[in-house]
């Protein structure tokens, strides 16, 4: 395969004694789409934010953040400060927030614009309105002129994409972008973000932060399912989320909603996982879902197994995956896990 555009090895984030993100490892390729997937606290969010150079003040980064070969691992405002925008866009969990109440849409994209490029203004102003017609808004030159509360909660989320997108970055860092939206709007927002830029003839690459796995598994080109900070399974998302080889994968998928001819009856309720994730104060010494796993033995709560690549990319962080029936959501479809 050919060289990522971000390729990210072994990434730690310290928050003074905690231990947040650990170990993490990722590569995104121009104009694919990588997801980040896992419960809430599982570091997806933190390690987007390592990878913009936006880790909490205080936080101490290690490891390897490449884009196209530079490391920007622990970077400052120097060397994020020539990317942000230009070369790396972020669309951030709380985005209806993102937008100035007293000035334009038109205005502050076209002051994102200003921000990265030398135009004349009218100019500015043109690729604003470009974008926000790129994102699906009717009747771009008018709305531009509007505030945002004069915009819908999906418009407003489009703005901020449209804000992502003026600049024709390499790669975008979405975060929740589809939170609170309905599926068909949810839909459209990501094939908005995959999109090609027909003015620059390319396509953004998408690094992905979601809980949604079924909106994963329609768009993303590889995973990475995290759980208390650091990988528990990782590869090609035809693989890691129809045939998980990680228990903690396939309680997640066996989670889900499914049609009622899906289960033994339209009552039935969904399978849950026990218990609650480990706090990053106080990580056992074997494997951290091992509290919550029905087929924990002794031996994972021993020491924390290693993330192995079992063959084609695909990788997992159980000592016991070898052995265990195959599909794994059968582990927890049978009963609710309680």
């Amino acid at each position: 395969m050919s060289t990522p555009l971000l390729a990210v090895r072994d990434l730690r984030v310290t928050v003074g004694s905690v231990p947040a993100v650990r170990g993490v490892s990722f590569d995104v390729h121009a104009g694919r789409v990588t997801a980040l997937v896992g419960e809430s606290g599982a570091g997806k969010s933190l390690t987007a934010r390592a990878v913009l150079g936006l880790a909490p003040r205080g936080a101490r980064v290690t490891g390897s953040v490449r884009l196209d070969g530079e490391e920007i691992a622990g970077a400052g405002v120097d060397v994020y400060g020539r990317l942000w925008g230009r070369r790396i866009a972020y669309v951030p969990q709380d985005a209806l927030t993102v937008l100035s109440p007293v000035h334009t849409v038109g205005a502050q994209l076209a002051a994102a614009v200003r921000s990265v490029a030398r135009v004349p203004r009218a100019e500015a102003r043109r690729r604003a309105v470009a974008a926000l017609d790129r994102v699906g808004i009717a009747d771009a030159a008018r709305r531009a002129r509007r505030l945002p509360h004069e915009f819908s909660g999906g418009m407003r989320q489009r703005a901020v994409i449209a804000m992502a997108l003026v600049n024709s970055p390499d790669l975008i860092v979405a975060d929740e972008p589809t939170t609170a939206l309905d599926p068909r709007l949810r839909e459209e927002i990501l094939h908005t973000l995959t999109a090609c830029d027909e003015s620059e003839d390319k396509t953004p690459a998408l690094l992905l932060i979601t809980h949604d796995l079924p909106l994963a598994a329609a768009h993303a080109d590889h995973t990475v399912v995290l759980y208390a900070g650091r990988p528990t399974e990782s590869g090609p998302t035809s693989q890691v989320l129809t045939r998980p080889k990680s228990p903690y994968t396939a309680a997640l998928l066996a989670s889900l909603p499914q049609p009622p001819e899906g289960r033994r009856a339209a009552r039935e309720p969904l399978p849950v996982i026990a218990g609650s994730p480990p706090s990053p104060l106080a990580l056992p010494a074997g494997c951290a879902f091992a509290a919550r796993c029905p087929v924990a033995v002794d031996g994972c709560r021993a020491a924390e197994p290693a993330l192995v690549d079992g063959g084609g990319g695909h990788a997992v962080a159980c000592r016991r995956s070898e052995e265990l029936p195959a599909p794994l959501t059968g582990l927890f479809a049978e009963e609710a896990v309680a």
